[in-house]
């Protein structure tokens, strides 16, 4: 059996894709005109053997009638405007969301933010930068990391939980954890987003146990558990294998109130890592917003090597500005005034473009 997969590419931007998309010699990108392509890459999966080729969106009427359906039916996809399930949030913008670390183990900044006086002064200073969702959480996952028994857990983020909708009720409130009885208490409390690193696998009832409650979720995808994830992780071809566990999973879910995320670092080399940010677009082809988190991932200090810094500003920003330039919507950051004003400042040049 061969199987199909469309991916946008040969991107334009501001006035340039404005008028392209008004003559009809391109698509916008998730109905957003500021961001047109006028080819895809048809990739062409049969087993292990994988074949590609691109094409202008004029001659897709050429193709064989079974794959012109198909690639019909994901333009559909990419071009359709996101639905807008968070408060506050326009898929049509780039949002930033604040990670805010309860951790005395996150691998950059474990135990920073500790104590509630701290973190509740983190958490003023994210959204005062620009921060549209502060996704909080109380376990680390970085490679290597022990499971936080579930009580333990929700000790160390219940007053900022028990308290965040009352002081920012037009932020949205994100709840990083893998155990469905933190996601309940915190969804009680006002959490707008579940994000969960196992794709709700770490528990087998996790999405059951949700289903009375009408909550939006992050898909984020991982090769393995945080504590093996990154021992000599392996995929036939990541792109593709990674768009396979979005599509079968995505079944499994209630409501459509999902983001999907591609987990950068979660069970994935460097060159998987890559791989996946340089062909971020074909996940446009599944209908949903995507997040992105590469801030201070270990693959920039792979990259940068005797240039490596604590931060990682730099390798995290090319990252997220690149991502940008692709139509990906969420940025997962620990620096938001300086992701905020580099955002500002590419969009305004990309408003600006001229092919």
């Amino acid at each position: 059996m061969i199987k199909y997969y469309t991916k946008a590419c040969n991107f334009y931007y501001g006035n340039d894709a404005r008028k392209l998309i008004k003559k009809k010699l391109a698509f916008s990108l998730c109905g957003n005109k500021r961001i047109a392509f006028d080819k895809i890459q048809i990739f062409e999966r049969k087993k292990n053997r994988i074949k590609s080729r691109t094409i202008g969106i004029k001659k897709i009427k050429y193709l064989k009638i079974s794959i012109r359906n198909k690639v019909n039916h994901d333009i559909e996809k990419i071009t359709s405007k996101r639905k807008n399930f968070l408060k506050n949030i326009d898929f049509l913008k780039p949002s930033i969301m604040g990670i805010l670390n309860l951790t005395p183990d996150s691998f950059s900044d474990g135990g920073k933010f500790s104590n509630h006086k701290d973190a509740k002064q983190h958490i003023i200073k994210m959204i005062n930068s620009g921060a549209d969702i502060i996704d909080i959480g109380g376990e680390s996952t970085r490679p290597g990391s022990k499971t936080v028994f579930k009580k333990a857990e929700w000790n160390r983020i219940k007053k900022i939980v028990k308290s965040f909708k009352k002081n920012y009720k037009k932020v949205i409130l994100s709840v990083d954890t893998r155990k469905s009885d933190v996601m309940i208490n915190a969804i009680k409390y006002g959490a707008d987003l579940i994000n969960d690193v196992s794709g709700f696998k770490y528990e087998s009832d996790s999405l059951s146990k949700l289903k009375s409650y009408n909550i939006s979720k992050v898909l984020h995808h991982m090769q393995g558990t945080p504590n093996t994830m990154q021992k000599n992780p392996k995929y036939n071809n990541v792109l593709l294998d990674i768009y396979d566990f979005f599509e079968t999973n995505l079944k499994k879910f209630d409501n459509k109130k999902i983001i999907i995320d591609p987990g950068i670092g979660f069970g994935k080399s460097l060159k998987h890592n890559l791989t996946l940010i340089s062909g971020i677009s074909l996940f446009h082809s599944l209908g949903y917003p995507i997040l992105i988190g590469t801030s201070r991932k270990r693959f920039i200090s792979q990259i940068a090597g005797i240039y490596d810094t604590k931060e990682r500003i730099g390798g995290t920003l090319a990252s997220i500005l690149y991502l940008l330039s692709q139509g990906v919507q969420i940025f997962r950051v620990h620096k938001v005034s300086e992701v905020k004003q580099g955002i500002l400042v590419f969009n305004k040049i990309l408003d600006n473009f001229k092919h």
